[in-house]
């Protein structure tokens, strides 16, 4: 956890206030004393403060948080952009456009915007183009940047708002206070607290003021993001268990399809190796029986589609063979024929039965 010393902070003229004809009475709680004309900010609540906002960037960025450093004022653009940038956080240090929060989806169609010109200028796109609309979207893209070049990695509205000058950043505030954003916010003695949830008394026009304060809380911000980084680990390790699993267990179900046998006669012969199929390739399966010698052919029944998840076990039963034809057909029936005029009839012979066809022996 960052730590800051006394000394750090009265060299950076963190303890000046404003003269004492423009505080705000709200601030009394946080200002030690009046030196000539000029109000005198309480450190040891400073300190405080600082390592509180800094233990909730913590935990809010390893939490998988978002924080949002605003500051649009001359003395702290450079900082809050280098700041942000080194804490991979979005950042708003040029004009801070109404709605930005509120109206995100609108803000967020813009992004998408800029982030589509640049690709087309990066294709080279703009070549095409007559010299006067190529010009044009460069102008735009230009614009684009500097409004919302800050925020254009953000996805989603922020989980907490860290604010340089409150009284200048009254919109940001307001916004974040609607829509139930906690802000962390460096708050001077003309300022009013009641609308900042974690304040920090301090000097918010001095630039080495407004520097050290912003690096502590870009601190904490990468301290949250190193504890965010290790459970990574262990995550993508217990991905990679249930995968191992999952091919385990396919592996076993082809290995039980190659073992399957079909049973006939009597004797039990090995079926082909099953070839691995993808799900969406099976179709139907059909399994055809050889003829069997001196008989009729009859046909194999057509295996219903199965598909891959579902096919467990498959046993196609083959019918006995034997001699001659099945049992359970019906035998021949002979019709008399009529005697034809003109033809002398047959002696009967008698005694003379019907002659049976001979069995063939196999």
């Amino acid at each position: 956890m960052a730590v800051v010393s006394m000394k750090a902070l009265l060299e950076t003229g963190v303890h000046f206030g404003h003269r004492t004809r423009r505080w705000n009475p709200k601030m009394k709680p946080y200002i030690f004393t009046e030196r000539n004309r000029v109000h005198i900010i309480d450190l040891q609540q400073t300190i405080v403060a600082i390592g509180d906002a800094c233990k909730l960037l913590r935990d809010t960025v390893a939490g998988g948080g978002t924080v949002l450093f605003v500051g649009t004022k001359r003395q702290a653009q450079e900082t809050i952009a280098q700041e942000a940038q080194r804490c991979s956080m979005p950042c708003v240090y040029q004009r801070w456009l109404g709605g930005t929060l509120t109206n995100w989806s609108t803000i967020r169609k813009r992004i998408d915007y800029l982030l589509n010109l640049e690709a087309r200028r990066d294709r080279g796109d703009f070549g095409r183009l007559k010299k006067k609309e190529a010009l044009g979207l460069e102008r735009q893209i230009e614009k684009l940047n500097n409004r919302l070049g800050g925020i254009r990695e953000m996805r989603d509205l922020p989980d907490m708002l860290f604010v340089v000058d409150v009284r200048r950043e009254a919109t940001a505030v307001k916004e974040a206070n609607k829509l139930g954003i906690p802000i962390i916010a460096i708050v001077d003695t003309n300022c009013d607290p009641d609308p900042i949830d974690y304040v920090i008394p301090a000097n918010d026009d001095a630039i080495r003021a407004i520097k050290l304060i912003t690096s502590l809380m870009a601190d904490g911000v990468m301290e949250g993001m190193a504890q965010r980084k290790a459970y990574e680990p262990e995550e993508l390790e217990v991905e990679e268990i249930s995968v191992e699993d999952e091919k385990y267990l396919s592996a076993a179900t082809l290995a039980r399809l190659k073992e399957l046998t079909f049973e006939g006669g009597g004797e039990e012969e090995a079926a082909p190796a099953a070839e691995a199929v993808p799900a969406g390739d099976v179709e139907e399966v059909v399994v055809e029986e050889p003829p069997e010698g001196g008989g009729e052919e009859e046909a194999a029944p057509a295996a219903e589609a199965v598909p891959a998840g579902d096919l467990e076990e498959v046993v196609v039963e083959e019918p006995p063979e034997g001699p001659g034809e099945p049992d359970d057909l019906p035998e021949p029936v002979e019709e008399p024929s009529e005697p034809v005029e003109g033809l002398p009839e047959e002696p009967v012979v008698e005694g003379a039965g019907a002659v049976e066809p001979e069995e063939t022996e196999e």
